[in-house]
């Protein structure tokens, strides 16, 4: 991504590469404003990276060359329109691909575009986003369905962000691939594709409410829309799920020839469709849902509104990405049943320190989100067992994915919990052994602060209202405001700021306030 120095003016243009399993698409769009804009160009080049990395793991190299040849006719489309500030995304072909290394380089090496190999969360996030400017989504719970060529990310969400979310590695080209053979026995392979789908779930409301409606993005579904009778592209369609049924019923009955020759369907949309559907289909009658909403906006408009409030809200960029690792953090622990007060809790708390410790720890604002989610997620441990959460904590963490987090940032954030009790760091520990000499001093430093913050909250009762830090060449002296004498909080502070003194080599003191300095 290129990008302007300080916030743009509008109108502003700005491209996204969205280079999906079964298709590479590409946005230029113009903003009249944050939230409103206009595509200038909208194209799509059917370049099916998944087919190779489904059956061999490996991206094949004329599908290679192709998305090359692709987004080197994208670069010069926004050399044309002037545009300077662009982000390109990658989803699950290249994610799985053992030499994605090789079509990443030289995308960059013919077109100076940095291609992003984004996570399900990330695609999940990207999507909510734009379909939260389409849709009126207000404080009720909606279910949202984004069927790829390699993925189905499933989530509910509202208006303010994604309560739940899950991948699953079952998109069209996967489900293609997987059954192929069947292909051409269109009713076997419907037979084969409803009980491979069968084992999709998604949670039920714990206040037993229906959700309040089911959207549904990505390719397949704008075309089951038309061929439903719903061809609207610019707003929202509808469509009911008996007639979903009807469509997919229709679909089984025809070859691929018959879909492309009577339907009008594409090739590369005639073949993956049919599993597309049955996914769609699935997931609304687990929602209890009588129709589909159809918003025609995907991951490509997501990046773009993304990317604008990046760049014309530079000044609160901190507050943002706040914002964006506090709600998956907590979707991620809701989904393991955590102690929602004592991680919110310890996460003020842990940040305060981080805030105030700036010129003893030397960290930056990328560690500062890697403590966030640690502090967050650190007891998410206790769904498996509370005998060693703190392993099980890293161990979900470490396999887990959050918006916004690339790979080896989760392996930071899963160390760091882990190490918010019992043993410190040491080299014989494999997922602490796996990091380099730079990260593991980062985890020790975060993995330090945590305890602190995790031991001011020992009796999960939120009675620590405030710190404040007092650093001396020999000691760090915590001021602590609160509810009730916080003898215990003190006890345990101390019983666990032994990590924080053997790294930042600085005795531990506790202070209430209103006690004169001594």
């Amino acid at each position: 991504m290129t990008s302007t120095t300080g916030a743009p003016s509008f109108p502003l243009r700005v491209a996204c590469v969205d280079m999906g399993s079964n298709a590479i698409r590409f946005v230029v769009a113009e903003f009249a404003s944050e939230h409103e804009y206009a595509l200038l160009v909208n194209d799509r080049q059917p370049v099916r990276l998944g087919h190779g990395v489904y059956l061999a793991g490996r991206l094949d190299p004329l599908a290679m060359d192709a998305a090359v040849q692709a987004m080197v006719g994208f670069k010069a489309e926004m050399d044309r329109l002037g545009v300077t500030d662009a982000r390109a995304v990658a989803t699950s072909a290249l994610r799985e691909s053992s030499n994605r290394s090789d079509l990443i380089d030289a995308v960059r090496r013919e077109t100076g575009l940095e291609l992003e190999v984004i996570s399900g969360s990330e695609e999940a996030r990207l999507v909510h986003l734009a379909v939260a400017s389409r849709v009126p989504l207000g404080d009720r719970r909606w279910l949202l369905v984004d069927v790829g060529g390699g993925s189905v990310e499933v989530s509910l969400v509202d208006q303010h962000g994604i309560l739940w979310s899950e991948s699953h590695t079952m998109g069209a080209v996967r489900l293609l691939e997987a059954l192929t053979g069947s292909g051409e026995q269109p009713g076997r392979f419907l037979r084969l594709l409803e009980e491979y789908v069968a084992t999709l779930r998604i949670p039920a409301d714990p206040g037993g409410e229906r959700v309040a409606g089911y959207v549904a993005t990505g390719g397949n579904i704008e075309a089951l829309a038309k061929l439903a009778g719903e061809p609207d592209e610019v707003g929202v369609s509808t469509v009911p799920l008996d007639r979903l049924r009807a469509v997919i019923e229709q679909l089984a009955r025809l070859s691929f020839r018959q879909r492309v020759e009577q339907l009008g369907l594409r090739e590369d949309r005639a073949d993956v469709i049919l599993p597309g559907a049955i996914l769609y289909e699935r997931l609304g009658l687990l929602a209890g849902v009588s129709e589909v909403l159809v918003p025609h906006v995907g991951i490509k408009d997501g990046v773009a509104l993304d990317l604008v409030a990046r760049l014309s809200r530079e000044g609160d960029q901190q507050d943002r990405q706040e914002r964006e690792t506090e709600a998956g953090a907590l979707a991620l622990g809701r989904k393991y049943l955590f102690d929602e007060g004592h991680a919110r809790q310890v996460a003020r708390l842990a940040l305060s320190l981080f805030d105030q410790l700036g010129s003893l720890h030397g960290l930056g604002e990328a560690d500062r989100r890697i403590l966030h989610a640690a502090a967050l997620l650190h007891d998410i441990g206790q769904f498996v067992s509370f005998q060693s959460h703190h392993k099980h904590s890293l161990y979900l963490i470490a396999h887990s994915e959050l918006a916004g987090f690339n790979y080896a940032e989760m392996q930071l954030v899963a160390n760091v919990a882990r190490y918010h009790r019992k043993s410190e760091p040491a080299s014989h520990q494999p997922f602490f052994a796996a990091l380099d000499a730079v990260a593991q001093t980062r985890v020790r430093k975060l993995g330090a602060i945590l305890r602190l913050a995790d031991a001011l909250d020992r009796e999960h009762r939120a009675k620590v209202h405030g710190i404040r830090a007092k650093v001396s060449s020999s000691d760090l002296t915590l001021w602590l405001e609160g509810t009730g004498d916080l003898l215990l909080e003190g006890w345990s502070l101390k019983r666990k700021a032994q990590m924080f003194t053997s790294v930042f080599g600085r005795k531990v003191r506790v202070r209430l306030v209103g006690e004169k300095e001594g």
